[in-house]
């Protein structure tokens, strides 16, 4: 499940990625190295895995490896506009560890790409 040779304090910093086909979680120590990690298709296959109860099912076990290993608050911070964003955040608490904070970290763009052209009917 987990490496044990990773440094595990009592504090860590969880990134949920949620987009609209996939949530992804991970958990790592203050100095970045990963502890846990688990995705909504670890779950549920096909078209569910975008879903909000794949997001919060794979919160809840990478909660449960960190645990075990002795972690016990985090850092949240999400990224990204999908379905598993809140149920991300709700696996974590109820998979055993302490929310200090949660940042919104989703990039904006500031008009990089050009529009495609608008549709001729």
């Amino acid at each position: 499940m987990a490496t044990p040779k990773i440094k595990v304090h009592g504090q860590g910093i969880a990134s949920i990625s949620s987009q609209s086909n996939n949530t992804i979680v991970t958990i790592a120590n203050p100095n970045g190295d990963v502890i846990a990690s688990a995705s909504g298709g670890r779950f549920q296959k096909g078209a569910r895995k975008s879903t909000a109860h794949a997001g919060e099912e794979a919160a809840k076990y990478a909660a449960g490896v960190a645990v075990e290993l002795g972690m016990t608050q985090v850092h949240v911070n999400l990224r990204g506009a999908g379905n598993g964003r809140d149920s991300g955040v709700r696996g974590l608490n109820a998979g055993g560890l302490t929310i200090l904070s949660i940042s919104e970290l989703t990039g904006i763009p500031h008009n990089g790409c050009r529009r495609k052209k608008k549709k001729r009917i």
